[in-house]
């Protein structure tokens, strides 16, 4: 029988894809007979889109209807036998691009792994394993992976050529499910356990008279029997005695230790610890839950058979993570999965190490920290059901989840959580909410200072609220106290940028042997360089933006576009060398506590400092093993991390904070020093405090000092109210850009009419925003305040669409580009 006679009784089949493009629809292919019975919705097929280019395209829908417009072409090949996307992840797809107003393939470009959205620019490495025997594999790939071995990296188009053929993602799919290629590979942080060195007494010792035999043997290293010394005295105290507490206690260095495990007096051991020892942190397997918190678990307990989404309001050190392993263990029970969701990848690390006691290797980690590869691992492991809990940054919500229980937004007030470029514009906690609706699971948002959308739902009865406001165990509230900066210089009591108050509790803390953290929400040595003669500020060539100075690197640079370069010493505007420093971030109070300070080790932690590769881990660890006294750092240091020797913080300048223009400001301040001020204290120590600002009488100082979170939120909501923001009303936002500021301002201004046409005084704009040109393109910002009733929210944007396309279609906007952001801040 002919191959004509095979499929003359077969009906012709087309497949609407999602392409990995910012275009506004789906593209129908026809499907060739041969491969009818291989494509699957969800699946991923090879297409050719445009001249040249190929991609792996995803099926959304299979059908027997060809496109009325143009003619289909067919698909080049079937890369998977079964879906790499369901259902549900699809009408999450459809939801993103309509609520966030953005196309499904930009969806999907933000929600798969590289290593699955393959295209003909992807680039692909042979992996590093010389134990892999190439003889079993065929012709063919054998010589791609000699092909490699001469370039090192290939674009999947050059492996095309060198085989001939169109269709090699099949061939290259075989080979990375084999491990002998990497895909897209990106070469990342990857987390690494911490791991501590803890000593034994040799068993040669353990005796009385082997005891003294030693002691007198080090007589001539006095250094040497101190430390032996230090370590009898604190095993009775403790199970297990590290190096660290031996050098502490016996106060030798390091050497004094080594040369004790070179006469086999100490046999060090080495064991994998968490890095976060502080209040909130246990990382025993069993635990028994305080009374308040007790509760609190029965209240959420009731509150899921009532609501779909719970807020625990839980001030900081309260034990909400062990709330939240016992509710993951009755929905483990229960055969359900979990979605854990954190704001920062850093702290996955810290949840990591406690969840993996309990859950063991059914708890995966999801995050843009691992490379493509193993992020491709953990899809195929989610889609298999081989994790129970998975622990994630905002990406995680695309993963595809297929009995999904529960969902944990953990310090879900994080404006982490929100996506700002590139599209899709999308927030996670939202997002989570909806993906929670669609499996039927619960959500539960936890927060010390949850955002004042959150508490105002579940003060309006749509959300449950559990409040748990006792810190766990013996742990007490840290003490607040502010100081006056106005005050404190008109008493000549400022030493550079710290009042004589904050330097004598430095001081006073160090002597104690702990450990101090000073905030600054501000990097680099020198906020902008100004002459003082005529005025002129160092600026950006691309941006509307001064430059920052950065010591580290000693250039100027931009924080918009990461421009920079050399310093200047002369005004380039009068000529006269008169360029002051104004404004301080980390690295100049680095600098200056540095000469105010001489004995006292510090460390800083910030975007700069954490660049290299485990920066963030090597600091961090180096602070926790009390290497560093003092721990300067921007807001990273508000996110959840605990450490047990912190019993002092500073906040170097509160004004910047609470003043910068945004009306989530106060919210966002309050947040802010409240997260702060939880890393201070321990279980059996209050922490301290001091809050360094030109306005003491602010309102959310006041409330700060006295942790007034429901006194915040009422001032907040009624402004809000009064002055018609969210939650009262929905906001969208309008960039439009283009590198002519008089054709920015004039496409603005007739798309704002065009707007307003329709929706009035709803539109405001256009205006510029704060920088006003970045990247050497002018922006100007329209606003949409939509209410929340009496109007249908996709009947503007509906409307905001059909705008859109009419500006598009007149020839005088050509160029420009708008960018559109719902809920933007």
């Amino acid at each position: 029988m002919s191959e004509a006679e095979l499929f003359v009784d077969k009906e012709t089949r087309f497949v609407e894809v999602i392409l990995s493009l910012s275009i506004a629809k789906t593209y129908t292919y026809r499907v060739p007979f041969d491969m009818s019975d291989r494509v699957r919705i969800g699946s991923r097929v090879i297409v050719q889109f445009g001249k040249n280019k190929i991609y792996a395209a995803l099926v959304r829908a299979i059908s027997t209807l060809a496109p009325e417009k143009y003619e289909a072409k067919y698909i080049l090949d079937v890369v998977d036998d079964t879906p790499i996307v369901n259902d549900r992840q699809f009408q999450l797809w459809d939801w993103i691009a309509g609520y966030y107003m953005c196309h499904l393939g930009e969806v999907m470009q933000a929600a798969l792994p590289a290593a699955l959205k393959m295209a003909s620019e992807t680039k692909v490495i042979a992996a590093d394993n010389a134990d892999f025997d190439r003889s079993i594999l065929s012709d063919k790939a054998f010589l791609i992976l000699e092909a490699l071995d001469v370039a090192g990296e290939l674009r999947i188009s050059d492996i095309a050529k060198i085989l001939g053929q169109k269709t090699v993602f099949p061939l290259l799919k075989s080979l990375f499910e084999k491990g002998f290629i990497l895909i897209s590979e990106e070469i990342k942080e990857r987390y690494r356990p911490k791991v501590k060195t803890f000593l034994a007494l040799a068993s040669v010792y353990a005796d009385s008279e082997g005891l003294r035999q030693v002691l007198d043997s080090l007589n001539r290293a006095p250094k040497q029997q101190d430390a032996l010394l230090a370590f009898l005295q604190l095993r009775k105290q403790q199970q297990e005695v590290s190096r660290q507490d031996v050098m502490e206690a016996s106060g030798c260095g390091a050497a004094a230790i080594t040369a004790l495990i070179d006469k086999g007096v100490f046999e060090p051991q080495k064991k994998a610890v968490s890095r976060f020892a502080g209040t909130d942190v246990l990382v025993e397997r069993d635990f028994v839950l305080s009374d308040p918190q007790s509760l609190a678990l029965a209240q959420i307990r009731k509150y899921f058979t009532e609501k779909d989404v719970v807020l625990l309001h839980g001030v900081t050190a309260s034990g909400k993570t062990q709330l939240y392993i016992r509710l993951i263990e009755e929905a483990f029970s229960r055969g359900e999965s979990v979605l854990y969701l954190l704001p920062e990848i850093a702290l996955t690390t810290q949840i990591t190490e406690r969840l993996k006691l309990h859950f063991g290797d059914k708890l995966g980690v999801y995050h843009s920290k691992f490379n493509d590869n193993e992020r491709a691992e953990v899809w195929h492991k989610v889609l298999k059901n081989e994790f129970n809990v998975v622990v994630g940054a905002r990406s995680s919500v695309f993963l595809p989840f297929a009995n999904l229980g529960l969902v944990i937004v953990d310090e879900e007030h994080e404006s982490s959580y929100k996506q700002f470029d590139p599209a899709p514009r999308y927030h996670a906690r939202d997002t989570a909410i909806y993906l929670a609706h669609l499996h039927q699971a619960n959500v539960l948002l936890g927060s010390a200072t949850p955002s004042i959308e959150s508490y105002y739902n579940a003060k309006a009865g749509k959300y449950g609220l559990v409040q748990l406001l006792q810190r766990f165990g013996d742990a007490q509230l840290p003490q607040m106290e502010i100081v006056n900066i106005a005050e404190a210089s008109r008493k000549e009591e400022m030493r550079s940028y710290f009042s004589t108050t904050l330097l004598e509790n430095i001081t006073e803390a160090v002597a104690r042997k702990e450990q101090v953290i000073l905030f600054q929400n501000r990097r680099g040595h020198t906020t902008f360089l100004q002459c003082s003669t005529c005025g002129y500020v160092a600026k950006c060539v691309n941006c509307d933006v001064s430059m920052t100075y950065h010591k580290t690197s000693d250039l100027l640079h931009c924080h918009y576009c990461g421009h920079h370069e050399n310093p200047i010493h002369v005004c380039p505007a009068c000529g006269m060398p008169h360029l002051e420093s104004k404004g301080y971030g980390t690295e100049r109070i680095e600098e200056e506590l540095e000469i105010l300070l001489p004995d006292i080790r510090i460390g800083r932690l910030d975007l700069d400092s954490t660049k290299g590769k485990y920066g963030f881990e090597k600091i961090i660890s180096a602070f926790d093993d009390h290497e560093f006294d003092i721990l300067i750092g921007t807001q990273m240091v508000a996110k959840g991390l605990d450490f047990g020797r912190v019993s002092l913080i500073g906040v170097i300048n509160a004004d910047g904070i609470i003043n910068f223009p945004d009306f989530r400001a106060y919210e966002r301040a309050f947040s802010l020093f409240e997260q702060v001020s939880g890393r201070a204290g321990r279980r059996n120590q209050e922490g301290k405090v001091i809050i360094q600002t030109y306005s003491p009488g602010h309102r959310v100082i006041e409330q700060v000092i006295q942790h007034d979170y429901e006194g915040m939120f009422l001032q907040e909501i009624t402004e809000r109210k009064n002055f018609h923001y969210p939650p009262f009303v929905r906001l969208i936002r309008l960039d439009v850009k283009h590198n002519d500021q008089q054709k920015t301002q004039d496409s603005a201004q007739k798309l704002a009419n065009a707007l307003r046409e329709q929706l009035g005084d709803r539109v405001l704009g256009p205006e510029p925003p704060l920088v006003g040109r970045v990247r050497n393109y002018y922006i100007q910002t329209i606003t949409l305040k939509i209410e929340r009733v009496h109007l249908n929210i996709a009947k503007v944007k509906d409307l905001i669409r059909n705008t859109l396309v009419l500006f598009e279609l007149d020839k005088k906007n050509a160029g420009v580009y708008v960018q559109i952001d719902v809920d933007p801040y």
